[in-house]
């Protein structure tokens, strides 16, 4: 049985909708290990994010809702708490590997007001770190093939022939090993799904041009993300840590527009970037041999901002009391448990000032498993239309009490 204070391992995978895993209907890609981990765990059914992956990131880092601390793309207060801080407090070991890109975003000549603001890696909360983006985004070269990676203040320098991925899960297993008998926090932001669409070490043309690019890579991509978990997890297995380790995976937004893939003998385009479920329903995975019943489907709502009371919850302290937090702590489901399950959940998705996101505006909304209600007034019943092409406009009492319910949480939360 799992102890009073487990580890804690989160992966985040970057530009991975639901659809591209067997355990949700997905046809179109091999997962065999997500596929396990949930068999052995939960799934979890309406988990939702932000249609970009900062945005994401922030709210997930934070547990806050964005117009609390949003300042411009790619750039995190460098007075923010993350949960790095706040594990670490705990008493928990802490590391994070894969993408950063919480610091100076913008190119010189865009916005430059913005350069050199944000959140260094080193002042996030994490004991070590090995990263992607770290500094200007001029400067972040690849994060496949020859990598650029900064590693607790100093840059690779060996990494060429070699992908970025199995050098960000290498040094994870390598902090377990490390840190085996510490409680430990882990948090693998990682790089894959996201584009550029290059090929992987098991893609047949990787010896001749690894750098080669087209969609056409997506599919090797989605199975390598899968095997370098199944490292993880083997590592687990072999230190003997799986039944004190809660492993949670969840995506950072839907799959990119360009893909389409099938989920139950259907099409599914990726909505990257769209606030309806194509762009923010995600697969949210959890395994914890021992303390999740086997095989459960967790029906309730999600929100990134609910892992953070939820890690703290698991470390057995409260969140800080000078400070405001959105989320709430689902570590009663993950047990089996009712908990207190939302009845909505709230977005305020706005990625501007930021390099490259032209065309995008701030969105509000407030929805349940159902409803879904913008600060426009538009409602939508995201069930029957899932595209949200036809706004209710007479939707009878059903439609006007989804109206009662979720106008209230707009109008609190400014």
């Amino acid at each position: 049985m799992a102890s009073d204070k487990p580890n804690i391992i989160l992966i985040l995978s970057d530009d991975l909708g639901y659809e591209c895993l067997g355990c949700y209907g997905g046809e179109s890609y091999q997962t065999p290990v997500l596929d396990g981990l949930s068999k052995e765990g939960m799934r979890f059914d309406h988990a939702y994010v932000l249609p970009l992956c900062t945005p994401t990131r922030l709210q997930l880092m934070t547990g806050k809702y964005n117009f609390r601390n949003w300042r411009a793309f790619g750039v995190m207060d460098p007075q923010e708490r993350t949960f790095g801080h706040l594990m670490k407090e705990a008493g928990y070991k802490t590391c994070i590997s894969g993408k950063w890109q919480m610091y100076s975003y913008n190119p010189p000549d865009f916005e430059p007001e913005w350069r050199g603001k944000g959140q260094l890696a080193e002042d996030s909360g994490f004991d070590e770190y090995c990263l992607w983006h770290t500094e200007h985004t001029e400067d972040k070269g690849s994060r496949y093939a020859d990598p650029v990676i900064q590693q607790n203040g100093a840059y690779l320098e060996d990494t060429e022939g070699k992908y970025g991925p199995d050098i960000y899960t290498a040094y994870i297993c390598d902090y377990i090993e490390r840190h085996k008998d510490d409680p430990f926090f882990v948090y693998y932001p990682m790089a894959l799904t996201h584009g550029p669409f290059e090929p992987t070490p098991h893609s047949q043309i990787w010896s001749e041009n690894r750098h080669d690019n087209g969609v056409k890579y997506f599919k090797d991509m989605v199975e390598y993300m899968d095997v370098v978990i199944g490292r993880i997890v083997d590592k687990l297995d072999e230190l003997g840590l799986r039944e004190n380790t809660l492993l949670l995976f969840i995506g950072d937004n839907g799959s990119p527009r360009q893909v389409t893939s099938m989920i139950n003998g259907r099409e599914f385009q990726g909505g990257k970037g769209l606030s309806t479920d194509a762009g923010t329903r995600v697969p949210f995975v959890a395994s914890w041999p021992g303390a999740i019943p086997p095989g459960s489907v967790c029906d309730d709502l999600i929100d990134c901002s609910d892992f953070v009371p939820t890690m703290m919850d698991m470390a057995g302290i409260s969140l800080p009391e000078d400070d405001v937090f959105d989320g709430v702590s689902f570590l009663p489901q993950l047990k089996g448990e009712t908990g207190a399950p939302r009845e909505w959940i709230f977005a305020h998705h706005d990625p501007l000032p930021g390099w490259g996101k032209e065309g995008y505006y701030l969105k509000r909304w407030a929805q349940d498993k159902r409803w879904k209600l913008y600060d426009t007034g538009d409602l939508y019943d995201v069930v029957a239309d899932e595209l949200e092409e036809h706004p209710v406009v007479d939707g009878g009492a059903e439609a006007e009490a989804a109206r009662r319910k979720l106008q209230p949480v707009l109008d609190r939360m400014k």
